[in-house]
């Protein structure tokens, strides 16, 4: 079994920032799946409010780097005012 990380990660924007919090997303996307430890990272909506994206990493290393990263900090701000509540973050393990 390979040793990558995946993510799941639920965000929840305070209604009157729902579409900049998708934006903000979005437009980091392809500079994300640029990086080179990048799997996958993909961006849905539930149509109540939420937003998810799914991550998969080639290590943990991948992913500290990309919290690293200009981009991924600048969001990381703007959500301190934009989430009605912190995002909700589960580390998966692929078991098959």
């Amino acid at each position: 079994m390979n040793k990558h990380t995946f993510i799941i990660a639920k965000i929840t924007p305070k209604p009157k920032y729902f579409e900049a919090s998708k934006e903000a997303i979005k437009e980091i996307i392809s500079q994300t799946r640029n990086e080179p430890g990048c799997l996958a990272f993909t961006l849905h909506e539930d149509g109540m409010g939420n937003l998810y994206l799914y991550e998969e990493w080639i290590d943990e290393n991948a992913l500290k780097l990309h919290h690293e990263m200009d981009y991924t900090k600048a969001v990381f701000e703007a959500y301190t005012q934009w989430l009605a509540v912190p995002p909700e973050i589960s580390k998966l393990i692929k078991v098959a």
